[in-house]
């Protein structure tokens, strides 16, 4: 392949991991806007049905709601490695000799840090809020209502 096709798929290549990334960004917002309104609406169910039960389960919810981001966010990152190469390639400081590695490389960055690396994106701010206001709430009440103070009254 000469390097005026090689660079013309490149560019393509790059333009559509582009959408990608963009399209991650927008279901994240989903994901946050699924967590505030399942959540919140849980929390104040609670006190309007009167089971304490569903204060837990709010907190529970945002928990695997962040979780969830937490994931997407590890499954958009791993994309980031290809468009660098892209960008070191037509920048000169790397010459990348086949173009579509898309997947091969996205499961290679994908399978590195593991666990710790999940970690590290779940607590990046914009990540982690709201859901961490969420779950931090949901432990508020039911504290507060373990210790009679502010408390789910049970018919």
């Amino acid at each position: 392949m000469d390097t005026s096709e090689l660079n013309k798929l490149l560019a393509k290549e790059y333009l559509y991991l582009q959408n990608v990334v963009q399209e991650f960004d927008s279901k994240a917002i989903t994901i946050k806007t699924w967590s505030v309104t399942f959540s919140l609406a849980a929390l104040g169910g609670a006190y309007a049905v009167n089971v304490p039960l569903v204060l837990l389960l709010a907190t529970i919810s945002a928990l695997l709601f962040w979780l969830l981001e937490g994931y997407w966010k590890l499954f958009q990152y791993a994309y980031y490695q290809r468009t660098g190469e892209i960008e070191d390639h037509f920048s000169g400081e790397k010459t990348l000799l086949a173009p579509m590695q898309i997947g091969r490389v996205w499961n290679k960055r994908l399978k590195t840090g593991g666990t710790k690396r999940l970690l590290r994106i779940m607590f990046r701010a914009h990540v982690a809020l709201p859901h961490v206001i969420v779950i931090l709430l949901g432990l508020l009440f039911s504290i507060l209502h373990v210790a009679n103070i502010f408390t789910v009254n049970i018919r």
